[in-house]
């Protein structure tokens, strides 16, 4: 069974024999390599040595910097969970999490202060970017195209939960009129069958979840994946303990949480 960092690994190689130009089979007869070795690698799976990988980045001729990182992620590939850290917050360096949301097919998110990030109209989206220390002047705009985009991944074949405190219904992102047009565009989504919303009250108080937004996102073929993300970093766990601790914190959530109905009772009384 592959890791995130072992799928990360695998895609880098995959990427470096596309922008060669060379097939799976051109690959593994310049190798001499049986195609099932080739296919585990840049899948992630593992079946390979440094030495051997070192052989394909050099029959891509790859650059000595993204020959150093697929090395390092190499190395780490039998690890648990994935941390990336990055000196500027651009679309390339969030890559790995849009993999990951297209092959999901069921994906539970839990936000504190805002609207998750999927469920972000455009005015709502540029407003975070704009407010944000973390992201370089030159890189607002690409960002900003970049999390509008990703609103494509809110399909039917994958089931959503985005759990969402009361709180973040009130803050005024963007200013009032942009927060009535997300809270609108919210009550839209939840037409959607496979998209389901569950506010936390307020009046709950403390709870399993106060720790801090997360997202688990769970596979066909992989374990689940928990996400976490910081200013300049993005933390995957896929450890066992992690996730049997994640699971813990939505089962409380389902156990607090208002219904569907009732959530949207409660945006409707504040949107009007």
């Amino acid at each position: 069974m592959s890791t995130v960092c072992g799928r990360e690994f695998g895609d880098g190689v995959r990427t470096e024999l596309q922008n060669a130009g060379f097939s799976y089979r051109q690959a593994c007869e310049l190798l001499d390599w049986d195609h099932a070795k080739l296919s585990d690698m840049c899948n992630g799976k593992g079946g390979v040595s440094e030495v051997e990988v070192a052989m394909v980045l050099g029959l891509c001729r790859t650059a000595p910097d993204t020959r150093d990182r697929l090395l390092g992620l190499f190395q780490e590939s039998r690890e648990v969970g994935l941390l990336q850290l990055y000196e500027s917050v651009v679309p390339e360096q969030v890559q790995t999490l849009i993999k990951h949301e297209k092959l999901a097919t069921a994906s539970a998110a839990w936000n504190m202060n805002i609207i998750p990030g999927l469920l972000q109209v455009p005015r709502y989206v540029d407003a975070i970017v704009r407010s944000s220390v973390a992201v370089p002047s030159a890189n607002v705009d690409e960002l900003i195209a970049a999390r509008i985009a990703r609103r494509e991944i809110l399909r039917g074949q994958c089931h959503f939960t985005f759990y969402i405190h009361e709180q973040a219904l009130h803050l005024p992102v963007g200013g009032y009129d942009v927060l009535s047009e997300q809270l609108h565009d919210l009550l839209q989504m939840l037409v959607r069958p496979y998209i389901n919303v569950r506010i936390v009250p307020t009046v709950i108080g403390a709870h399993p979840a106060t720790s801090g937004d997360f997202r688990m996102m769970t596979f066909e073929k992989f374990t689940p994946v928990v996400y976490l993300e910081s200013l300049n970093s993005e933390l995957f766990l896929d450890d066992k303990a992690s996730i049997d601790l994640y699971e813990k914190v939505l089962e409380a959530l389902d156990q607090i949480a208002l219904s569907v109905e009732e959530s949207r009772e409660v945006i409707i009384s504040i949107v009007t």
